[in-house]
């Protein structure tokens, strides 16, 4: 949970908002075909949240605020023959541009890690 404060209280927002936010914003990226899950217990535990439910979009996806500012960290598979480099600066891009119009906190890094082609 991320909490804030601005003029008229606490605004706390919930780490699945934006796991969501930050999913569907990346898996919108030309090359992206799914989120990765960056290690074994992540993957137990979204098995065992998300059974029933087939969308992966907050899986691979950690965000911490850190100082006031969010850093954002993306698991992500991409397509074969694609240039991996354009491909992590439009998803950088396009998080930080989604979250910061969705929320209007600062995001101060995402850092995207290509874990799997296919």
């Amino acid at each position: 949970m991320i909490k804030f404060e601005n003029p008229q209280g606490y605004i706390e927002i919930t780490n699945n908002y934006f796991a969501r936010l930050v999913g569907n914003a990346a898996q919108s990226c030309f090359g992206v075909t799914r989120m990765v899950n960056p290690n074994p217990y992540h993957s137990i535990k979204s098995i065992i949240k998300n059974k029933a439910s087939l969308d992966n979009s907050n899986q691979g996806v950690i965000v911490k605020s850190i100082n006031g500012a969010l850093v954002i960290d993306l698991h992500i598979a991409i397509s074969y023959g694609v240039n991996i480099a354009t491909i992590t600066d439009s998803i950088t891009n396009k998080v930080r541009y989604t979250v910061e119009a969705a929320t209007g906190l600062k995001v101060s890094k995402v850092n995207v890690h290509v874990d799997a082609l296919n």
